[in-house]
């Protein structure tokens, strides 16, 4: 086991907790102001314009493809701007058809129901593919993209967390490497027959760093839950681990507010009260991660 190297700025424990505090509703503040902008009302009319999946549907889609955001069949992503690019492989998930029709017509495995005025519906669940967001590129790269409220960072990571957090991380059984990803994602945790933590290889440094913080606060508060819970409740998982990122980079001295901001809001909602209902978990999540980065690892656990 490596042993934990630690960023230790000059603050008490007192300190950081009052400005983990002060991050915190610094974010309800910040989504709230985008709430009124030009960007939000744009990708607000790109996220309602997609289909809300059953939960069986949505454990297709990421069991397929772990990663995906925004899913869309071939045309439909046309009409919203992206164009799926050739080679990629769909997400098979199951369709939803009716049709009226005699019980004649209606073959094996096929459910017929009695309509108005006598008449027969069949009812059929037609496979089908969609593809994610990361799976695309914009017809018209000129214009700006409804899909993103951030830009990802760049520069160097000057604060030295990235080394620290993945020390972190491996000094707790998981495994922290840097690999290609396609499409746009930044990084993902798994346990499906490991403990891994992958971020983007091609990420900036201070990009880097701030995923890898995200997927911490993945690991501390989501990696014991039984996998439909993530499924389930993914806006608030994710709104989760993008706070405690924020928060800890923002104690080490990094402001991710022109990536992280945008992020919380689309999983959010743009809805302060799911962002405030989440405070406690995340603070005590961020409170753990900032004292492994500065203080005795072996201190640093949930309570």
């Amino acid at each position: 086991m490596r042993k934990v190297t630690n960023t230790r700025p000059n603050k008490s424990p007192e300190e950081r907790r009052a400005q983990a505090e002060e991050l915190q509703a610094s974010i309800v503040t910040e989504v709230e102001k985008l709430r009124d902008t030009g960007e939000w009302e744009r990708f607000l009319t790109f996220a309602q314009a997609f289909h809300n999946y059953s939960f069986n549907n949505l454990v297709l889609i990421l069991t397929q493809c772990p990663t995906a955001t925004y899913v869309a069949g071939f045309r439909k992503w046309q009409q919203l701007g992206r164009q799926v690019r050739k080679g990629e492989r769909g997400i098979r998930i199951f369709g939803f058809r009716q049709k009226k029709l005699t019980c004649e017509d209606a073959g094996d495995g096929e459910k017929v129901e009695p309509g108005e005025n006598g008449e027969k519906t069949m009812t059929y669940f037609p496979i089908l593919s969609v593809f994610d967001r990361a799976q695309t590129d914009l017809i018209d790269p000129t214009q700006p993209d409804p899909g993103e409220l951030g830009q990802r960072l760049t520069g160097d990571d000057l604060t030295g967390i990235y080394a620290p957090a993945a020390d972190y991380l491996t000094s707790i059984g998981w495994t922290v490497t840097r690999e290609p990803i396609p499409g746009e994602v930044n990084g993902y945790t798994t346990r499906d027959g490991s403990m891994r933590v992958v971020v983007d290889a091609d990420l900036s440094p201070a990009q880097a760093a701030k995923t890898v913080l995200h997927e911490a606060g993945h690991v501390l508060l989501h990696t014991d839950e039984e996998p439909g819970e993530y499924i389930e409740h993914r806006g608030i998982k994710e709104t989760e681990a993008e706070s405690v990122a924020y928060i800890v980079a923002g104690l080490m001295g990094l402001d991710t507010s022109g990536y992280s901001i945008g992020y919380v809001a689309g999983w959010s909602n743009c809805d302060a009260d799911t962002i405030r209902t989440t405070a406690t978990r995340v603070l005590r999540a961020a409170h753990t991660l900032a004292d492994a980065l500065t203080d005795d690892p072996e201190q640093a656990q949930l309570d």
